[in-house]
């Protein structure tokens, strides 16, 4: 079933926790938001949204979106590259159904942070928009957007799904809570358990979290994984007035198959890429793309796909690729961006930008312009104190909406 673990519920929707405890096994959801289930799933929601796939482990850019077919083989990496819709653009061969919807996309390939690399740095950087220092945590976007703006009553803000990142290797901030921002701007969790994606769900559960409400063919489309009914879930949300909603393709890098490919256990290997990990996404991001347009919510809703780095631009001696914020690759669609068009670009061996490097505080400025909420701003924290939503020099990505 689903349920939640956010200890900010009693905030974000009314309902005490001890009360969202007593219907944990009956729909907690449909209970602890009662808005949602009222909410009308089939009619397609006004409100500026933002999806972002958080592609945890940090994707090679090499194997997804920028292939670099001409390279030496010790570059290149095992993996062919396919054409897509828009001439000349070519992406991973494991990739098909994203390559022929390249025409709804922006593919950024300039992507870069000078942070340390790991994945908390990156995480907070792609979530935030800035660095946190020692001790320190900054509010996720979603946070800010519970701040600044009124939800319908009984919808939160925001929500991340399936579950928060957990152990990523140092425990810092990742960059996915409210920070000082309070607790009625915490995330609402939704912890999608396995039995949430069976097709015989009690019959009590709110529309709105209900995946069995959907049609078969809508379930299957995006896939039978966890990621993929985790999307399908965040077009439901999105649809119901959610403005932010944070999938987690992976919530750990450890002893399970992730982005984070350094070609031995504990970690995944370009053959996990392959077999799992690319087909995993490019059903699921294709579905999710369609779905949204079939529903007149793409226009309004940014979706916003992109790791916390990329990965080295020569394979090691296991034969994967390790942690690289040197250049990377990050995906936009929707949401007033024009698709179709290739921002920035990386040198011949994938391992810096080469034209228009992109900061993830510009991602950040990005997500909240089309939001409808001016990154310049200040956000009001009490007397005399006030915090600029990004950091300075951080603008949006205009060439994405020209």
């Amino acid at each position: 079933m689903l349920t939640s673990t956010s200890r900010q519920l009693g905030a974000a929707s009314g309902m005490t926790r001890r009360a969202l405890l007593q219907a944990g096994g009956t729909g907690a959801l449909a209970l602890a938001v009662p808005g949602l289930s009222q909410a009308r799933v089939s009619s397609a929601s006004n409100e500026k949204a933002v999806i972002l796939l958080m592609l945890v482990g940090g994707p090679s850019q090499l194997e997804t979106w920028d292939p670099k077919p001409d390279a030496p083989a010790e570059v290149r990496g095992p993996f062919d590259s396919i054409a897509t819709a828009v001439p000349g653009v070519r992406i991973n061969e494991s990739l098909p159904r994203l390559a022929q919807r390249m025409d709804r996309l922006t593919l950024i390939r300039s992507m870069y942070h000078d942070a340390a690399p790991i994945h908390e740095s990156g995480h907070q950087l792609i979530q935030t928009g800035r660095l946190a220092g020692h001790g320190e945590a900054h509010p996720h976007v979603g946070s800010v957007v519970a701040r600044l703006t009124r939800p319908r009553p009984g919808i939160p803000s925001f929500v991340v799904i399936p579950a928060p990142i957990g152990n990523t290797g140092v425990r810092i901030s990742h960059g996915q809570s409210a920070a000082g921002l309070g607790s009625r701007c915490e995330p609402l969790h939704l912890q999608a358990e396995r039995a949430a994606f069976r097709t015989e769900e009690p019959a009590d559960l709110s529309r709105s979290f209900n995946l069995s409400d959907e049609r078969p063919e809508v379930r299957e489309s995006y896939g039978r994984t966890r990621f993929g009914q985790s999307c399908l879930l965040a077009r439901r949300l999105v649809e119901s007035g959610v403005r932010v909603v944070t999938v987690n393709m992976y919530d750990s890098v450890f002893n399970r198959v992730s982005w984070d490919c350094h070609g031995a256990r504990p970690f995944s290997t370009l053959d996990d890429y392959a077999s799992e990990v690319l087909p995993t996404l490019d059903q699921a991001f294709s579905a999710l793309l369609d779905d949204l347009a079939q529903r007149g919510l793409l226009e309004s809703t940014l979706v916003v796909a992109t790791g916390e780095f990329g990965r080295t631009p020569r394979l090691n001696a296991s034969g994967g690729r390790d942690h690289w914020p040197g250049v990377w690759s990050a995906v936009l669609a929707g949401g007033g961006t024009q698709g179709g068009r290739v921002i920035g670009a990386s040198d011949r061996l994938a391992s810096s930008p080469s034209d228009r490097p992109v900061h993830p505080g510009e991602l950040v400025a990005t997500m909240y312009r089309s939001l409808g909420i001016d990154p310049n701003r200040s956000l009001d924290l009490g007397p005399g104190e006030s915090m600029a939503l990004v950091e300075r020099g951080a603008s949006p990505i205009t060439e994405a909406f020209a």
